[in-house]
């Protein structure tokens, strides 16, 4: 037998005498290790996933708001806020928005006094509003022209606020908007880059004209820019829209803020690898604390092989050999388990596994 392979022997003989020991030993480069794989692991599954919703959902959404003027409490575009925004080059289509003030939503009479103080946003909306967000509905249909040519009391709920009304697919609903009954005819699906619109009721302009007594002036446009100049719509809307007037305009792209969020994940990332490199620190000192009070509890152990004939560089060697397998089986393990949390999260998360093994 060479001496190396006896080395080895004695070395794995010595840990496996004590397996707990062994394990305790180990968990420092356990966790440290898994914390560092976790913390890269589910950063980047999460930045995938953004990325994702990102390629999904395109980037090319713009939204407009009414900036207002000091002391104004509901600032509106112009009324022709669409058309306007339609004749820039970059813009492929637009669709407008009116939010309604003092209109109560309420799924049954019973909860009148609940939604009469957290009242649910009510918005007119046109028929061009999901085409433009691009989102389907979840079930029935969008508001459309037989709505506004019969004059009919029809309402779109977002998600959120379906799913808190207890609206089931294809049930025949009504809402009570003020003392009158409108129709649901649809729920729209949740719209990522616009999630305010989940717990809204969007009625016609008709019926918002008409049962309240709107001007008709919109307080926000969705524009769909055209591939790659969303910047260049960005920047031109708000002086297409105003025209030199006094309505103050202000535009926003809704996916830089999933950019910056996917960024922002690198702070979080950084603090978990100095956690990850803490415990790996303290597991080292831990593995060389044990090991050298191992030492003092073999010294029989340490003077039979020395009878025997063994060098002290060979005996050195089998304690820096067990210390050794202890940190490489332990990052292993940690690394696994580390995997482990990620494809975990991730799953529970509806995220695509992301492990970079190049870092």
């Amino acid at each position: 037998m060479s001496p190396l392979r006896e080395l080895l022997g004695v070395a794995w003989a010595g840990l496996t005498a004590r397996p707990s020991r062994t394990l305790l030993i180990m968990l420092g480069p356990i966790v440290g290790v898994a914390a560092m794989v976790a913390a890269v692991g589910l950063t980047e599954s999460a930045k995938g996933d953004l990325k994702a919703k990102l390629s999904e959902l395109g980037t090319t959404l713009v939204v407009v708001d009414a900036g207002g003027t000091f002391g104004q409490r509901n600032p509106t575009l112009p009324a022709d806020a669409v058309t306007r925004s339609q004749r820039v080059p970059a813009v492929d289509q637009a669709s407008a928005v009116a939010a309604l003030n003092g209109v109560v939503a309420l799924p049954t009479l019973a909860g009148k006094d609940y939604y009469a103080a957290f009242p649910v946003p009510v918005q007119a909306a046109d028929t061009a509003l999901s085409e433009v967000l691009q989102v389907p509905l979840r079930s029935g249909r969008w508001l459309n022209e037989a709505d506004l040519s019969a004059r009919q009391r029809s309402a779109v709920l977002g998600s959120a606020l379906a799913r808190k009304y207890g609206v089931l697919p294809g049930e025949i609903r009504t809402v009570r908007l003020n003392n009158l009954d409108f129709g649901v005819v649809g729920v729209l699906s949740p719209v990522a880059l616009a999630p305010d619109l989940d717990n809204t009721v969007f009625i016609t302009q008709w019926a918002a004209e008409n049962d309240f007594g709107t001007d008709g002036k919109p307080s926000r446009l969705y524009v769909r820019a055209r591939e790659g100049a969303t910047r260049d719509a960005a920047a031109r809307l708000p002086v297409a829209i105003n025209l030199g007037g006094p309505e103050a305009v202000s535009t926003k792209v809704p996916s830089d803020a999933l950019a910056a969020s996917a960024e922002a994940d690198k702070t979080l990332q950084r603090v978990a690898l100095l956690a990850g490199l803490l415990a790996l620190l303290v597991g080292g000192l831990g593995i060389a604390n044990v090991m050298s009070i191992s030492v003092i509890q073999r010294s029989s152990e340490i003077g039979i092989r020395r009878a025997l004939g063994h060098t002290r560089a060979r005996v050195g060697g089998q304690f820096l050999l067990e210390a050794l397998f202890v940190g490489v089986l332990g990052g292993l393990l940690g690394a696994a388990l580390g995997i482990g949390v990620v494809a975990a999260v991730s799953w529970a998360q509806g995220w695509v596994v992301v492990v970079d093994y190049g870092r």
